[in-house]
């Protein structure tokens, strides 16, 4: 208002008035800063000003051409809601000011592009201009009824470039919603619109015949009812359909159709989309003919979704979709439903064909809502009159049914390696769940899925409807918080492009957050469903889930990265670490054992007294150190003799193996549970910076206030569990077992071995001393884990007893400090 020829203003206005859904406070300013700006009404002598907000207006509307326009739309009904009860009432006075400008400025640019040579600036403008009336009309069509006279000339545009395409459009979109408030429009002016429409479905490509059909439909249906002239229209194309039809039954290959394929494309296209705005079996149409004309198009159009040319099938689904907008209960039939369905859940079906028979699915709905809105307002009007709402109840019945009928293969969707496929499906999803149509619960999973997708406007979306959800019916999604995460570990896969690379839970970004860090956000408020999710999730490490590994890397990836943000989330993950590793542990062992063959057992006897000295080599740094902390009966043997020891180890069960590698196998890829579990602990603890004795100390029972802290978060520390990766890569499961694997299994089980006897604290210790126990644990997992990722080694190597509850009187968290 102070700078008018600031160059940043529509920049500044776009971003503003984007907001004008947000909270209520930001809601109120946007409101106040147009109504200010905009639309207070101009003093009639100021042509400069008026121009200026033109402009203004006019550049707004064209920079958001790619956006879309619903901001617009919702400013401009906010405002005129406000004053509806006020006598004076600014803003409708201004946008009838705008919309008078407005077509004054259209004449203009008119003028100025038949003798110019800068056209492409002024179409520009022109299309800017007669965009911004549209939207004016969708919210106040009154305002433009004297101006329709101006507009219908427009339709005669010669089409050359996009600009003129975008004029034609908006201006059969402006006629549609005007002419049938028009009072007594005269003859000819109706004639020749009709006419003006007509030869634009004849001539021009889809966007056009859509909208001048569109307008042509509310021009026949509410004003002229000249309905011999669509008639004889809509023959013309059913014919050319039936006859290429039996032509192509006589001969499938033969060089006629080929040359008639736009004419084919053309009349699928004319067709459906008159039967979307004509109820052709009405007697205004067809006379007393006895013939169901919707079964008679259902037939034609279901005959070329059968055809080998993709395109030809896709122009057939797309006339089916417009036909169904008529006449919803055609899609109750079973060749229809076999035909969705097919397509929808067929793994090789072409990705055009299932994205437009979910735009069909979504077209359908925004029509339902349409209506449902206009059968309300119309309820509105008469509803003193009435008893009792009757109204719309019939139609919503009819589309939650069709709903039903498609919706599992619509969810299944979700899981498509296309992007666009899976959006389309999210529409449909949204729409059925802001209508009501089906009950929310069990769209929870595939939306928490949809949260992981990698395209930020998707995750946004299935979020907000989780947050809808979540508003209406609390505890449905902690309810399918698992199987939400177990499908978003499909989605994960779908998406995945490069199958040797295992998929990862966490984004590949510089936050490296949970892929379902949103879910995990709406869950932890509330300690027990929160304790009890993480349970289920850690659940599925134990031995007898029998979950698949990369999965549940995934889950630690999770696990790893959630936005914990009290000390008592992660000491409670690491508690439950501690059980389950003791449980699965034990159980892994024994399965082992069991599959030995017995004469050897003498051999294996002394394991684990060699087994801690011989690992010293294999993962610690601080060596010399802990071998001084050892009690002599540790010290007996010689470090030069240590290799030799874990030789004869390693041997000693080497020969005791079974013929069958199967066991071996079962062994590797159950330990990988345990093995993600220890990093996780590791991880968690490396994070947070918690001393072993405060890991150990926890008890779940104790009151929440105890460990409310915040968690201290340390920077540059990653989860990557190498073990695992490399185990997934190397697709151990699956390959040929050479002897140096099952060496490496075998030095797994030892060490194993060696953790499982070490796992519980020495009591009798005095306070100072790290027991010889906690040593020996320290280095199994030293070992097990490989020395851990690079990021963590340090730690790794001074405590790591990641299996649990801490047992050296916390001295080596001191030493870590």
């Amino acid at each position: 208002i102070e700078q008018p020829t600031f160059p940043k203003i529509t920049e500044m206005c776009v971003k503003m008035i984007r907001r004008v859904n947000d909270e209520e406070g930001i809601k109120k300013l946007v409101n106040e800063t147009f109504q200010k700006l905009w639309f207070t009404p101009t003093p009639h002598h100021d042509k400069e000003a008026m121009t200026r907000k033109i402009l203004n207006i006019t550049d707004v509307v064209a920079a958001c051409r790619d956006t879309g326009y619903d901001w617009f739309e919702q400013l401009l009904q906010n405002l005129l809601k406000s004053e509806e009860d006020a006598s004076y009432k600014p803003v409708k006075k201004a946008c009838t000011q705008l919309v008078d400008n407005l077509v004054e400025h259209i004449l203009k640019y008119e003028e100025s592009l038949s003798d110019s040579d800068n056209k492409g600036v002024n179409s520009g403008r022109l299309v800017a201009c007669i965009t911004t009336l549209f939207l004016f009309s969708k919210i106040r069509p009154q305002l433009m009824v004297k101006h329709a006279m101006t507009m219908q000339p427009y339709l005669t545009t010669k089409c050359s470039t996009q600009n003129d395409f975008m004029v034609i459009c908006n201006v059969a979109k402006i006629l549609e919603l005007v002419v049938p408030l028009m009072e007594h429009p005269s003859e000819t002016f109706l004639a020749t619109i009709e006419e003006d429409l007509m030869k634009l479905i004849i001539k021009y490509g889809m966007t056009v015949v859509q909208h001048c059909v569109s307008c042509l439909g509310a021009v026949v249906n509410k004003v002229t009812q000249n309905y011999k002239f669509v008639w004889s229209c809509f023959n013309r194309y059913y014919g050319a359909l039936s006859k290429l039809k039996s032509q192509h039954q006589e001969d499938p290959n033969s060089t006629i159709l080929t040359a008639n394929k736009p004419a084919l494309l053309r009349s699928l296209f004319t067709v459906g989309a008159l039967c979307r705005h004509f109820d052709f079996d009405q007697e205004d149409f067809k006379g007393n003919s006895k013939v169901n004309i919707k079964d008679k198009v259902l037939e034609l159009l279901m005959y070329f979704t059968k055809h080998s040319d993709e395109e030809v099938q896709t122009k057939a689904i797309i006339g089916l979709g417009f036909a169904f907008i008529q006449h919803p209960s055609l899609m109750f039939e079973q060749e229809v439903k076999t035909l969705y369905n097919s397509i929808l859940s067929d793994k090789n079906c072409s990705v055009n064909l299932k994205i437009q028979v979910l735009k069909n699915l979504q077209t359908y709905l925004q029509e339902e809502d349409t209506r449902m809105q206009q059968a309300d307002r119309d309820w509105k009007k008469v509803a003193k009159q009435e008893d009792l709402k009757e109204m719309g109840d019939i139609s919503s019945g009819m589309s939650s049914s069709i709903m039903q009928l498609y919706l599992k293969q619509v969810l299944e969707a979700f899981f498509h390696t296309q992007s666009s496929v899976r959006h389309f499906a999210l529409n449909v999803i949204a729409l059925t769940l802001n209508q009501g149509l089906i009950h929310p619960v069990q769209c929870v999973p595939y939306l928490i899925a949809m949260g992981t997708d990698p395209e930020p406007s998707m995750r946004n979306k299935a979020d907000q409807q989780l947050v809808e959800i979540d508003k209406k019916y609390a505890g449905f999604i902690h309810m399918k918080a698992v199987a939400g995460m177990k499908m978003s570990y499909q989605v994960q896969q779908a998406i995945n492009t490069c199958p040797k690379d295992p998929v990862r839970g966490f984004r590949h970004d510089e936050s490296s957050s949970a892929l379902c860090s949103h879910l995990y956000s709406m869950i932890r408020g509330n300690r027990q469903h929160r304790r009890a999710f993480l349970i289920s999730l850690l659940n599925l490490f134990d031995d007898t889930a029998k979950t698949e590994v990369n999965m549940l890397l995934y889950i630690a990836d999770n696990l790893a990265c959630f936005p914990y943000q009290t000390q008592e989330e992660p000491l409670f993950i690491m508690h439950h670490i501690d059980i389950t590793l003791s449980v699965s542990g034990s159980n892994l062992l024994q399965s082992f054992k069991e599959s030995m063959v017995k004469d050897k057992k003498k051999e294996r006897k002394p394991s684990s007294d060699e087994e801690t000295e011989s690992d010293s080599n294999s993962g610690s740094e601080s060596e010399s150190e802990e071998e001084a902390s050892k009690p002599r009966r540790l010290r007996k043997r010689v470090d030069s003799d240590s290799d030799s020891d874990e030789e004869n180890d390693i041997n000693a069960v080497m020969k005791c193996l079974p013929e069958n590698s199967a066991p071996l196998i079962e062994f590797a890829n159950v330990s990988q549970g345990i093995l993600l579990l220890l990093m996780l602990k590791q991880h968690l603890k490396n994070l947070c910076g918690f001393s072993d004795s405060k890991i150990q100390k926890y008890s779940p029972s104790e009151s929440a206030k105890v460990y409310d802290k915040a968690i201290n978060r340390k920077t540059g520390v990653h989860f990557h569990p190498k073990q695992t990766l490399d185990f997934l890569r190397s697709d151990m499961a699956s390959s040929k077992i050479t002897e140096e694997v099952k060496r490496s299994i075998v030095k797994q089980y030892l060490d194993f071995k060696l953790l499982m006897e070490h796992l519980d604290p020495d009591e009798e210790e005095e306070d100072g001393e790290v027991s010889a126990s906690t040593n020996a644990r320290n280095k199994a997992i030293t070992s097990l884990l490989g020395g851990g990722s690079p990021k963590n080694n340090a730690a790794e190597t001074e405590d790591d007893e990641s299996d649990g509850e801490d047992r050296g009187g916390g001295t080596s968290g001191v030493r870590r400090r």
